[in-house]
């Protein structure tokens, strides 16, 4: 039976999961209005777009290295005030040199909160024992909803001002969550020890490391890129555009909701592996959609297929490292953004060469990949690991 500690440590850490995916929406939505503002091709915007990958996976690895001596929350009490700041000052930038610091901030303080508040999620799920991780990666994508909604409503009013309003929400949540969350101790108790041994071993994780980064490279195609197909390809106006990722992130809450449920009566393997059929579907959707309801609704499919697999991942992730050090899922979360990396690089790419259309061929080929790595994802005794 949870403790009142508990449960205060679920809301708080479903507050920094919440007010992280407000953040990421209120800036990748914008990245076609950015593009257009600062005059920027698409292999420029490629470049640009890089950088947040680069530098997250660099805040990622710190953060596992951090917190495994100090514990998450003191990470998560600073970086995501940063995140909040710097998706203010990226809506302000004049001018492309000044955009790239901010995006460099942005990225560092992304990969912190995002493995951060994944090493909060597992150490709740651990404190219950049950799965719980997928509630709160639903509640990322109910505000990360909320803000591509706000962002077509709020269309008219001047960039900066879009960008910025949603951030004051971000930075009052985190001065409330930041108290409440898990302390080091709480995290990693001291009773228990890895069956991975101390130094964590990479060869049980690859899978799961392989699995994150081809869900990231079809993320990556979504959220970079599902602006600037809907405007270039499908000749969607600006309040049509945001309505893509809104699908998206709208579908993937849905799954998310009764996620937690189907892993425990199903186990994580056997919806991974529907996940990765449906995702497979959503992306063949989005390179054959002909108009803008049907590239909406491809959209709204891939975010049914790919909901599961993050969440699953990091589950597994932590059941591998149950003394909490933090490692194991720093080092997942690490290939979120080789995926990102390589995502946008690909989409970019090949867009450039021939067209998005073709170039989400590449996600809907790993989306199938998922498939072959879902075993992994079954739970993982200390004597089987």
């Amino acid at each position: 039976m949870p403790s009142p500690r508990d449960r205060q440590a679920r809301v708080a850490t479903s507050a920094v999961f919440a007010l992280q995916g407000l953040s990421f929406a209120s800036l990748l939505v914008q990245v076609a209005n950015l593009q257009t503002k600062h005059g920027i091709d698409d292999g420029t915007l490629t470049l640009l777009l890089l950088i947040v990958p680069v530098f997250a996976g660099v805040g990622s690895m710190a953060a596992g290295t951090y917190a495994a001596r100090h514990g998450s929350r003191p990470l998560l009490r600073v970086a995501q005030p940063a995140v909040a700041v710097a998706v203010v000052l990226a809506g302000l930038a004049p001018n492309v040199p000044l955009l790239i610091p901010v995006l460099l901030v942005f990225g560092v303080s992304v990969g912190a909160v995002d493995a951060g508040m994944n090493m909060q999620g597992v150490a709740v799920e651990r404190r219950y024992g049950v799965q719980v991780l997928n509630g709160f990666h639903c509640v990322w994508s109910v505000l990360s909803l909320a803000g591509a909604l706000w962002a077509s409503a709020a269309s008219g009013l001047p960039l900066h001002w879009i960008m910025a309003i949603p951030m004051v929400v971000v930075v009052a949540g985190s001065l409330y969550a930041g108290p409440r969350l898990c302390a080091k101790e709480e995290e990693q108790p001291e009773s228990e020890v890895s069956p991975l041994g101390g130094s964590l071993p990479w060869r049980p994780l690859i899978p799961l490391c392989l699995a994150m980064a081809f869900l990231y490279i079809g993320d990556a195609a979504v959220s970079n890129f599902n602006t600037v197909l809907m405007k270039n390809e499908l000749h969607a106006s600006a309040s049509v555009i945001p309505l893509a990722y809104a699908a998206y992130q709208a579908t993937t809450l849905a799954v998310r909701l009764g996620g937690d449920v189907a892993a425990r009566r199903y186990g994580p393997a056997a919806i991974v592996r529907i996940g990765a059929v449906i995702a497979t579907a959503g992306f063949l959707g989005v390179v054959l959609a002909q108009n803008q309801v049907l590239g909406i609704v491809a959209f709204g499919l891939t975010g049914v297929g790919l909901a599961v697999v993050g969440p699953q991942s990091f589950s597994a992730a932590g059941k591998l490292d149950p003394a909490g050090t933090g490692v194991a899922i720093a080092r997942v979360n690490l290939f979120n953004y080789i995926g990102f990396i390589l995502g946008a690089a690909m989409i970019g790419g090949i867009a450039e060469a021939a067209n998005y259309r073709v170039a989400y061929a590449a996600p809907l080929v790993l989306a199938a990949a998922i498939f072959l790595l879902a075993p992994a994802f079954q739970p993982r005794t200390p004597a089987a690991a």
